[in-house]
C-alpha cells in the first residue's frame, strides 16, 4: 500500500485504499467456506440462510454423513478456486478422497491434495482442456457411493473449457478473443455460445454426477448471474431460468441466442463454417441441463460470497469509521469503463461543488462489470484502471475527489504486464485530482494509454496501480470518496 498513498491526495488515497481492502478481505472464499461448512466428526454441515438463494425448494440445514460414502470428490474451476479447495482440505481432513481444480495462470499452487491445472482466462487456452480432462478422470465412473463438492465461480466460462468432438481449444480461444476482447461482447451475450459448444457448459457437468449426492459452491453471489436483467429477480427460480453462468446447475441458453450474438456483433461470417453449420442444425442431442433435469440430481447449492451480506455491509462500516456517508450508486454496472469514469467523475464534482443529489464527505460505492472494447489495440490493461483514469481527467484540479476501483479477484484484465517488481496484472487502480498533473511532470501521455488501452504501465510508474492477492471475483468493487 505505501507507494499508492505516498503522493497527491495522500488522506483521501489511504482513506480509499483502505475501504478497498476491507471489501477484497470479505470476499475471501476461505472465509466465505468456514463460514457455511464445518465438520462434527464424520458428519459434514452446511448451514446459513445467507449462503442459500431466496426462495430455493432444497432450503435449510444440509448435514451428510461421510462414513456412508466409499469417495469424497472435489472438482472446480474459477479465479481463486483454490482458497476454497483449502479450507475444504482442512475441514474434511482424512475424509478427502481427491479431485482436481482450474485455476488462473499466475497463482501459486495452494492446495495439497487437490490435483491443480493452471489455464487461461479471460482468453482459453490448451491448459482449460487439460484440466477438464484431469476432472473427467474423477467423475467418469460415478456411483451412488460417492459425493461430490463442485467449486465454481467467476472465470469460469473461460477456465472450464472443453469443446465438443468437432471443435478445437485454438477455435474456441479465436472466437472468444474475437467476441469479448476485439468486440466488447458482455459475458452474458458470449455464454450461450460457448455452453453449447462444451462437453461440460450448461449444466453437462453434472450429468456426469447424476447418481452422486452433490453439493454445489458459487464462489460468487450466485445473484449476479443473471447480471441484473430487467425484470429479473434475484430468485433460485430466475437464477435457474436465466442461467448461462454456473455449468454446474439448470441453464437458460438457447441456440438462438447464440445465433443473435454473432449477428449483433457482425461476425458471422468470420466464424468457422462447422461452427456456424453446428448452431444452424441446432442439434436438441446438445441441449443443455433444463430445471426439470436438473432438480431430478441429488444436489445443493450454496453462494459463499454474498455481496448484499458481506461485501457491502463492511465496505459501508469502513466508510463511515473513516467519517463519511456511503451511498449504493449502482450495484449493478454495465458499460464502457472509460465512459462510467467520465459520468461518475461528473456526479462526483457536483457533490464536491454544489452538495447534490448528496453532501460531502461522502462516499459512492458501485459494482458490476465494465467493458474494455479493444479492438486492434494491444496495450495491457483492465477496465477499472481505465475507469479511474478516465475519472482522473474529468477530477484534475480537485483536492477533494478520489477514485478507487479494483477486481475483487485481484486481476483487472488479462494480465501480460512486465515491469520490474510489479506483478502481472493489476489488481485495479488508485488516482485523485493531482494524478493528470503528476503524469505531465514525468513526461507520461495518460491520453495514448487510454487510446491503446494500455494503462498498466502509466499507473504503475505512477504510483496508482494496486497489486493484489489473487482470490475469487465477486465482481468489481468501485469507491468514490468525496471528502469535505
Amino acid at each position: 500500500m505505501g507507494m499508492l498513498v505516498s503522493h497527491g491526495n495522500k488522506t483521501g488515497r489511504l482513506h480509499v485504499a483502505q475501504m478497498l481492502d476491507a471489501g477484497l478481505d470479505m470476499v475471501d472464499p476461505y472465509i466465505g467456506a468456514t463460514r457455511l461448512i464445518s465438520r462434527h466428526g464424520s458428519r459434514l454441515v452446511f448451514e446459513g440462510k445467507e449462503f442459500e438463494l431466496s426462495e430455493d425448494p432444497r432450503s435449510g440445514r444440509a448435514e451428510y454423513d461421510l462414513d456412508s460414502f466409499d469417495r469424497v470428490i472435489v472438482i472446480g474451476a474459477a479465479k481463486g478456486v483454490q482458497r476454497c479447495a483449502v479450507a475444504l482440505e482442512e475441514i474434511l481432513g482424512d475424509y478427502l478422497t481427491g479431485g482436481h481444480l482450474i485455476g488462473k495462470h499466475g497463482d501459486g499452487i495452494l492446495c495439497k491434495k487437490l490435483g491443480v491445472t493452471l489455464a487461461g482466462h479471460p482468453v482459453p487456452d490448451e491448459y482449460c482442456e487439460e484440466g477438464c480432462k484431469r476432472i473427467y478422470e474423477w467423475i467418469r465412473d460415478i456411483t451412488e457411493k460417492d459425493f461430490v463438492i463442485t467449486i465454481t465461480g467467476s472465470g469460469v466460462s473461460s477456465l472450464m473449457t472443453w469443446p465438443i468432438e468437432g471443435v478445437t481449444v485454438k477455435e474456441m480461444c479465436e472466437l472468444t478473443h474475437m467476441m469479448q476482447i476485439e468486440k466488447g461482447a458482455l459475458t452474458r451475450e458470449l455464454n450461450p455460445i460457448r455452453v453449447y459448444l462444451d462437453r461440460f457448459k450448461g449444466g453437462k457437468i453434472s450429468r456426469y454426477l447424476k447418481k452422486a449426492t452433490v453439493v454445489h459452491l458459487a464462489t460468487n453471489d450466485l445473484g449476479g448471474a443473471s447480471y441484473s436483467l430487467p425484470g429479473v429477480r434475484d430468485t433460485y427460480a430466475e437464477l435457474m431460468k436465466h442461467n448461462c453462468f454456473i455449468p454446474t446447475i439448470a441453464d437458460g441458453s438457447t441456440f438462438g441466442q447464440a445465433v443473435d450474438a454473432f449477428r449483433k456483433y457482425d461476425v458471422w461470417d468470420r466464424i468457422p463454417q462447422n461452427i456456424r453449420d453446428f448452431f444452424i442444425k441446432a442439434d436438441p442431442a446438445y441441449k443443455t441441463v433444463d430445471l426439470h433435469e436438473y432438480e431430478s440430481m441429488n444436489a445443493r447449492l450454496f453462494k459463499l460470497t454474498p455481496k448484499l451480506e458481506m461485501l457491502y455491509p463492511v465496505v459501508m462500516k469502513k466508510a463511515e469509521e473513516l467519517g463519511y456517508t456511503p451511498y449504493m450508486l449502482a450495484e449493478t454496472m454495465t458499460a464502457e469503463a472509460s465512459e462510467a469514469g467520465k459520468v461518475v467523475a461528473s456526479i462526483a464534482l457536483n457533490i464536491q461543488n454544489m452538495d447534490q443529489p448528496v453532501k460531502k464527505p461522502c462516499v459512492l460505492i458501485s459494482s458490476g462489470e465494465l467493458i474494455v472494447t479493444v479492438g486492434n489495440e494491444t496495450g495491457v490493461g483492465g477496465r477499472n484502471q481505465e475507469f479511474c483514469l478516465a475519472a482522473a481527467f474529468k477530477i484534475a484540479g480537485s483536492a477533494k475527489i478520489v477514485f478507487g476501483a479494483a477486481d475483487t479477484d485481484g486481476t483487472d484484465g488479462p494480465g501480460g504486464f512486465v515491469a520490474e517488481g510489479a506483478p502481472e496484472c493489476l489488481g485495479g487502480a488508485i488516482v485523485d485530482g493531482y494524478t493528470v498533473k503528476e503524469a505531465g511532470e514525468m513526461g507520461i501521455d495518460l491520453a495514448k494509454a487510454m487510446k491503446t488501452h494500455g494503462t498498466s504501465a502509466p499507473l504503475w510508474k505512477l504510483g496508482c496501480g494496486i497489486d493484489a492477492q489473487h482470490s475469487i471475483s465477486a465482481l468489481d468493487l468501485r469507491i468514490v470518496a468525496i471528502m469535505e
